[in-house]
């Protein structure tokens, strides 16, 4: 796939957690002119209450239902830089439902940056609960085993942000398109 920002509906960015999604998003959403929409943080606002207590209170399994129906919401727009939740592509229907809307670029990091980004991360308790009760490395190691497949199938191209800065890496997409 290789269209003109111009003739684009929308950018989705899908990957794990800590991989410059909303980073990499808000720029280039700037450097486009669009607007910036994190599903997750959509997701809180609309609902008021955090992540964590969403699955906490309700289950995995309700915090995915709410997040397809905030991806449905967010397709229904056009010209839109998209920062996904990382399990996003959990569900085939919200891979479905981004790539008839837009372009999916996956953003890809290696565990040991991962786990270094969520450490220094303020926000990770609210928006990115523990899915196991592994230690955190061995976590991210076992999902992104699980979720890679999932991120490769949806996905029109990656880019690698492990040794790029958050500028480089929108670069790297504008020159895609």
């Amino acid at each position: 796939m290789n269209p003109e920002p111009n003739n684009l509906n929308n950018i989705f960015l899908i990957g794990y957690r800590c991989t410059g999604k909303s980073s990499v998003g808000r720029l280039l959403a700037a450097k486009l002119g669009w607007p910036f929409i994190d599903t997750d943080l959509l997701l809180v606002s609309e609902n008021g209450v955090s992540i964590r207590e969403i699955v906490e209170k309700q289950g995995w399994e309700t915090f995915r239902k709410m997040e397809h129906d905030t991806v449905k919401q967010v397709c229904a727009q056009n010209r839109q830089v998209v920062a996904t939740g990382g399990g996003v592509v959990l569900n085939p229907a919200n891979e479905k439902l981004m790539k008839k809307n837009g372009c999916i670029v996956w953003l890809q990091a290696a565990p040991e940056s991962i786990k270094s980004r969520m450490t220094q991360d303020p926000n990770t308790e609210a928006f990115r609960p523990l899915l196991t009760s592994r230690d955190i490395f061995t976590e991210i190691e076992e999902t992104l085993a699980e979720r890679n497949p999932l991120y490769r199938r949806a996905m029109d191209f990656c880019v690698q942000t492990d040794d790029w800065r958050v500028d480089e890496v929108c670069d790297i997409i504008l020159q895609k398109f």
